[in-house]
């Protein structure tokens, strides 16, 4: 498994959308009047425009002690995980704090396909980065983007002895 990590001093995006080949296709069609939102524009409506809102601006809630992204929670789940762990807050945090976009986005085996992948990932893991300080100003998370033999993995966990 190679990992790549963002590290929290680690400034701006990764992504270049003209890296894409579809939205390269469209630039270079358009004489490179075209770009990244033009693309967007004829691919996504208000619904996947919401969605996407969401994957890089996400909300967290905080139970029991574990910070957890709160598409993650379920009362139930984290009842079951929260036993089987036996209340280890970082081992909880761990397992539930996990975006695998390998199981919402279909990447294909190229070397230009995994690179961009990973860059998308590390966007993510930023602005999660980002949100994380914002909605917890005094706590310290250490947020990955891994890439993993499926795929990559956007992932976080509070820093150990830092206080929220």
């Amino acid at each position: 498994m190679h990992e790549a990590t963002t590290g929290a001093d680690a400034e701006g995006c990764r992504m270049d959308p003209t890296k894409d080949p579809l939205i390269k296709a469209l630039a270079d069609a358009s004489g490179g009047r075209a770009d990244y939102l033009d693309f967007l524009s004829q691919s996504a409506g208000p619904a996947e425009w919401i969605a996407l809102s969401r994957v890089f601006l996400p909300q967290f809630v905080e139970v029991e002690g574990c910070v957890l992204w709160d598409r993650s929670y379920d009362p139930a789940n984290f009842r079951q995980w929260h036993g089987q762990l036996n209340g280890d807050v970082a081992s909880i945090e761990a397992t539930l704090n996990q975006f695998r976009l390998w199981m919402y986005i279909d990447i294909d085996d190229d070397a230009e396909s995994q690179s961009n992948a990973l860059a998308l990932a590390q966007d993510i893991a930023e602005a999660w980065r980002r949100s994380l300080k914002e909605s917890f100003p005094r706590g310290v998370f250490d947020v990955r983007a891994t890439d993993t033999v499926d795929g990559p993995v956007v992932s976080f966990t509070r820093v150990p002895g830092a206080s929220c």
